[in-house]
């Protein structure tokens, strides 16, 4: 008689249940235990496949502050992406958008789905809701501990960001930050102060903004990049020479409002964001970003849903940092007057490059 789960089940000294949800891969486990015991099920010669249903159903579940693909179109990539992983594994993907004031465990109920995609914000009370739902779940470009996810470098593109405005002799660097309840942000706002103390530099609080809570990126950085030159110029200060948005979508915001102001970008002010969205290079100036791979973000997301044991629960993906006209190096005296007039051309040649 071949190997039982009761059999696995008292090997691993657990409960059958637990067996069964370890090896169905379903949540209200730490990863420790569900690898310990499709460990001991593996040795025992336990065909688990027998319990693991599989996955015919995919809900992309996404935050109704994100669903503006027009204004943000950062997770309209990471849904082809995720569309991209079905369509390979011959998944059926649906998405769903809801807020704080939906009933987000009975629209799931309704669509039944075998296996749930959280993508960006999500609030607290609704992902533990998602968790006891006990089925398989994955966060992409969200994290929580004991949970499968799917995120960029946040830190290193902060750093390689930061370095890069350093590298040109910036030092009064301003960021503009959305609310750290996103991972996301939180972790690129670290990553900007962490850049201050690891280059050995002062680093000045007043100089990290965050937008105002419920405006759009758009809106929320045009006022911010505001205030941060009344602020300057109250205290009868030069403005920042830099800055840092937490995307671009508030890098091009900032952008506007400091050409408005008779800033020169990047002479005066240098400006760089993250995501490399498609309105990034068509700027004017281009804007200078950290490239983010959002389709991987939903294919691996997918595949590690898929992962029976996967080596690590939680995948970084990397990034890297597109210098265009926004931050070109530039002479910062009056001599360069005629040399900056006549940039325009050639920074246009080097974003097209690039």
């Amino acid at each position: 008689m071949g190997t039982t789960i009761r059999d696995v089940a008292q090997a691993a000294n657990v409960s059958i249940g637990t067996v069964s949800r370890a090896l169905k891969n379903q949540p209200g486990l730490s990863e420790a235990t569900r690898l310990r015991i499709v460990e001991v099920a593996r040795s025992l010669g336990y065909d688990s496949a027998q319990l693991r249903p599989r996955i015919r159903r995919l809900t992309f579940l996404l935050h109704r502050q994100h669903n503006n693909f027009s204004a943000s179109p950062f997770f309209s990539h990471v849904l082809h992406g995720v569309e991209q992983a079905c369509r390979e594994h011959a998944i059926v993907p649906a998405l769903l958008t809801a807020g704080p004031a939906d009933d987000t465990i009975q629209q799931l109920r309704l669509h039944a789905p075998d296996a749930i995609a959280v993508a960006g914000f999500v609030e607290p009370e609704t992902l533990h809701a998602l968790v006891a739902l006990q089925r398989p779940l994955v966060l992409i470009d969200l994290w929580a501990p004991g949970l499968r996810s799917v995120n960029i470098d946040n830190g290193a593109g902060a750093a390689l960001a930061m370095h890069h405005l350093f590298g040109m002799g910036r030092r009064r660097v301003a960021f503009i930050g959305g609310s750290l309840a996103h991972y996301s942000i939180a972790q690129r706002a670290l990553g900007y102060r962490r850049a201050f103390f690891e280059a050995g530099l002062l680093f000045d609080p007043s100089l990290e903004i965050t937008i105002d809570g419920g405006l759009d990126p758009d809106t929320g950085a045009t006022l911010a990049m505001q205030r941060l030159l009344d602020a300057a110029r109250a205290r009868g200060e030069a403005p920042p020479d830099a800055v840092f948005a937490y995307n671009d979508a508030a890098a091009l915001a900032a952008m506007r409002v400091c050409l408005a102001s008779g800033l020169r970008v990047p002479e005066d002010v240098a400006i760089i964001g993250f995501d490399d969205i498609a309105g990034a290079s068509h700027a004017a100036p281009a804007l200078s970003t950290i490239a983010v791979d959002k389709e991987a973000l939903g294919r691996r997301g997918v595949e590690l849903l898929l992962e029976e044991a996967p080596a690590t629960p939680e995948i970084v993906l990397p990034v890297r940092l597109i210098e265009r006209a926004s931050t070109a190096t530039q002479p910062h005296n009056a001599h360069a007057a005629h040399a900056a007039n006549a940039a325009p051309h050639a920074l246009a040649a080097h974003a097209q490059s690039t």
